[in-house]
């Protein structure tokens, strides 16, 4: 078993998820049920896969957690794009949270790049 906490992609999902909050709290209250609950549901994926698959038995286990981060990464992109196309995010608020969502994915295929060589 890992510590999660030690985990760079994690670390950086964890932030990512309390920007996503923090971000989301302005998001018109008709969207509270919707899109900013995919969004929240998205993101704290990514960090909370991580955890449990460092709760499992094995480098194999762990990849495939990390797989299902990755995923709810590449879903996050989309809730970012929606949401700005429909003027819920400013610009600068999409690049940030983006850019740090591509970070993520970049960090989390890297690990499972290493997870996977592993005998």
């Amino acid at each position: 078993m890992r510590d999660f906490r030690k985990i760079k992609a994690w670390e950086k999902g964890h932030l990512l998820t309390l920007a996503v909050y923090r971000t989301t709290k302005g998001f018109p209250r008709e969207e509270q049920y919707g899109l900013v609950s995919q969004m929240r549901r998205a993101v704290s994926s990514i960090p909370a896969n991580i955890a449990e698959g460092c709760g499992r038995s094995g480098e194999t286990e762990l990849a495939r957690f990390c797989q299902m981060s990755f995923g709810s990464a590449s879903e996050l992109e989309y809730w970012l794009l929606l949401s700005h196309d429909l003027g819920y995010l400013v610009e600068a608020d999409y690049e940030d949270l983006l850019a740090r969502t591509v970070e993520v994915k970049r960090i989390l295929g890297a690990f499972l790049t290493t997870l996977r060589r592993r005998p």
